[in-house]
């Protein structure tokens, strides 16, 4: 019975994890945070987007908003053995999304302050967003 449990989960599982297969006529993001973090997609044009995992957008010009958390290490904030948790949104825009193409969006921070950038298949960086809001977790 525990391994009929144990063999389910892991279905349901990876089942959650697999991504969809890129539509062609659609620019694909993928979104790689660094380690320690999350990194998620929020809205595309100001509209929910509904997979946190990727975003898939039609040729042209958007604007992709993704929520960003990350810890500051306690050196930068003073004697505090823990780190202190941001919770940010940065809005990243670019005008040539093409069909076919996947992009990724890198985020990371300095201290407090987080940035995100798009990069092409390239790897050539092609656009870079600012903080919209953030707060303590």
């Amino acid at each position: 019975m525990r391994s009929q449990l144990a063999i389910g989960t892991l279905l349901l599982l990876s089942g959650c994890s697999t991504l969809p297969d890129p539509d062609p006529n659609q620019a694909w993001i993928d979104l790689a945070p660094h380690d320690d973090t999350s990194l998620h997609a929020v809205q595309v044009d100001e509209r929910d987007w509904a997979d946190n995992r990727y975003f898939e957008v039609a040729p042209g010009n958007h604007e992709l908003t993704v929520r960003y958390q990350f810890p500051v290490a306690p050196s930068n904030i003073g004697p505090v053995a823990e780190p202190l948790w941001r919770d940010c949104q940065l809005n990243v825009s670019f005008k040539e999304f093409n069909a076919g193409q996947r992009y990724r969006l890198q985020a990371g921070s300095i201290g407090f302050r987080p940035w995100i950038k798009l990069y092409d298949q390239q790897q050539k960086l092609v656009g870079q967003g600012e903080p919209a809001g953030c707060q303590r977790t």
